[in-house]
């Protein structure tokens, strides 16, 4: 049982009931991990910043974070290419298990926790993301990683692998 405590969510507690990494749905297969995604750059270097004994601490010894406040230059792709935490509130993308969004969900699925309602949820939204990989393939040269750097940026945060 993982318990939490952190800056946004307290008196929280999950199982893992997968192995780490392991037994996910057949229609979610993420091509990037939670470490991988840490060490290359995403979310300014902010996320998880507060909660890092919620998960392994190899996901951390060579992440991109920043302590202190949003840092552009932590992301890979030096773009910001995420919305506040408020809009993803205001636009209902937020649930209750996880404050902290999308990403949050994928760290704790991840590492075994199911929740089958929110799974399905949150992979179907994964999987709507893919559009975005469509356009960059369909609009940009392989290996032109300056075409569609936003959007890039946004698929390696979603777990995509935007290297192509």
């Amino acid at each position: 049982m993982i318990i939490v405590n952190d800056k946004i969510q307290q008196h929280y507690s999950y199982d893992c009931v997968a192995p780490i990494g392991k037994e996910f749905d057949i229609d979610f297969k993420p091509e990037l991990s939670p470490k991988e995604m840490l060490k290359l750059g995403v979310f300014e270097g902010k996320y998880l910043t507060d909660c890092i004994s919620e998960f392994p601490t190899d996901w951390f010894t060579e992440a991109k974070l920043s302590f202190d406040k949003p840092d552009l230059t932590c992301n890979f792709f030096k773009v910001k290419s995420r919305l506040s935490l408020k809009i993803w509130q205001e636009n209902g993308w937020i649930y209750p298990p996880d404050p902290r969004g999308w990403f949050q969900w994928y760290c704790r699925y991840y590492m075994g926790r199911r929740i089958p309602e929110i799974d399905q949820i949150q992979i179907k939204r994964w999987r709507s993301f893919k559009r975005h990989k469509i356009q960059i393939e369909k609009n940009c040269f392989p290996m032109n990683f300056q075409c569609r750097a936003k959007q890039r940026q946004a698929l390696l945060q979603w777990a995509y692998n935007p290297f192509f």
